[in-house]
């Protein structure tokens, strides 16, 4: 089992939801948390209730803000990309400046923050890497553009570093949760089946965390229906004329 107490972690995306959560959950086993999002004042106010943890502002998007922050933060043990950037979205109602958000911030986000942090894991020997991607990464789903496609670009960069970190001391692993209630699924006006909330989200993630294993979905069943999908014959996935 890795312990995180004592450890350095760079949380990205903690400002709210499953990030927030998470923050509590890695200070209360000793972790020592360097809190990134765009929101300032919401990261302040998550520092002040904990015992080891910094705030440092930053926009994923703006690969100089990336850099700036990365470099005030010395010593690392691991990096935790949660940055989440979310609208339901059909291709019939695109709209361009959304999707290309998704985008940018759901994976372009983790390459420039990853950018930073590669190069000073492979130096030290270690690091420990956890990627926040989404079930909705498995299989194109409606409404699903700029998300689905961003969260499947973040499960396949982790698939391939997992090949090239797997005679490391490098540990990457993917976690995949379905549907968490925040102000993000707040937007669906659909069912959501196994809707977590983001206190039980937060409580996988973190055991994840706490072992090797390279993949992490959930909640089962759903997770093992999502996994199905890409193994089901097209003409049965896109009934229809």
């Amino acid at each position: 089992m890795i312990s995180v107490s004592g450890k350095v972690y760079w949380l990205v995306g903690a400002s709210e939801g499953l990030g927030r959560e998470l923050a509590q959950r890695l200070d209360k086993e000793g972790a020592h948390l360097i809190l990134s999002a765009r929101n300032a004042d919401r990261l302040e106010s998550l520092c002040a209730g904990l015992t080891h943890a910094r705030s440092l502002p930053m926009d994923v998007t703006d690969i100089e803000a990336v850099r700036r922050a990365y470099d005030e933060i010395g010593h690392l043990d691991g990096v935790i990309y949660n940055v989440g950037s979310y609208d339901p979205m059909r291709a019939t109602d695109w709209g361009s400046d959304a999707a290309l958000t998704m985008c940018d911030v759901n994976f372009m986000g983790a390459m420039r923050v990853l950018g930073q942090v590669m190069p000073t894991f492979t130096a030290q020997g270690h690091g420990d890497i956890t990627l926040v991607g989404s079930l909705a990464g498995y299989r194109g789903l409606p409404a699903a553009v700029g998300y689905g496609a961003s969260k499947a670009a973040l499960i396949s960069l982790a698939e391939t570093m997992r090949f090239d970190l797997r005679d490391t001391d490098m540990v990457v692993r993917v976690v995949n949760p379905g549907f968490i209630k925040t102000r993000l699924t707040e937007k669906n006006d659909f069912y959501m089946p196994m809707l977590m909330t983001a206190d039980q989200a937060a409580e996988r993630v973190f055991r994840a965390m706490r072992k090797r294993r390279f993949r992490t979905d959930f909640p089962a069943p759903f997770a093992w229906l999502i996994r199905l999908l890409p193994y089901l014959p097209d003409w049965l996935v896109y009934r229809g004329r």
